[in-house]
């Protein structure tokens, strides 16, 4: 396997985790839903094994997620960089695992900062 495939794999893979994160399920349990054993979905995750056409949609929809979710930024060759160039993984997982609430709070935090940061930076070019 070479280079460009093995990134490929391996962007597959994070998007897979981060969609089971969100659904809550363990990797045992998504095993469980697909009748695939947990190595399998270990592998999966980090990019070592690529699952089939079948085993893919089977994937996405026991996750409730589309093929353009795992496909779309590595198929139009997106120059923007990945989700998780721009935003770390562990805080895409822990972030889908707060309520509706939570999250408008997290929103609402973010958005705070930004305008602080943006004060901040404005004084510092006067």
């Amino acid at each position: 396997m070479n280079d460009k495939e093995s990134e490929l794999r391996k962007n597959i893979g994070k998007k897979i985790k981060l969609a089971r994160a969100k659904a809550n399920y363990t990797q045992e349990e998504l095993a469980e839903k697909l009748s695939l054993s947990t190595r399998y979905i270990s592998q999966l995750e980090r990019g070592i094994a690529f699952g089939s056409a079948s085993t893919i949609t089977s994937v996405c929809k026991a996750l409730n997620i589309s093929s353009d979710f795992l496909f779309n930024d590595l198929i139009t060759g997106s120059e923007t960089g990945t989700l998780s160039d721009l935003v770390s993984q562990s805080f895409l997982e822990n972030y889908l695992k707060l309520n509706n609430y939570n999250k408008i709070v997290v929103n609402a935090l973010t958005s705070e900062l930004v305008k602080l940061q943006r004060a901040t930076d404005s004084k510092k070019e006067a």
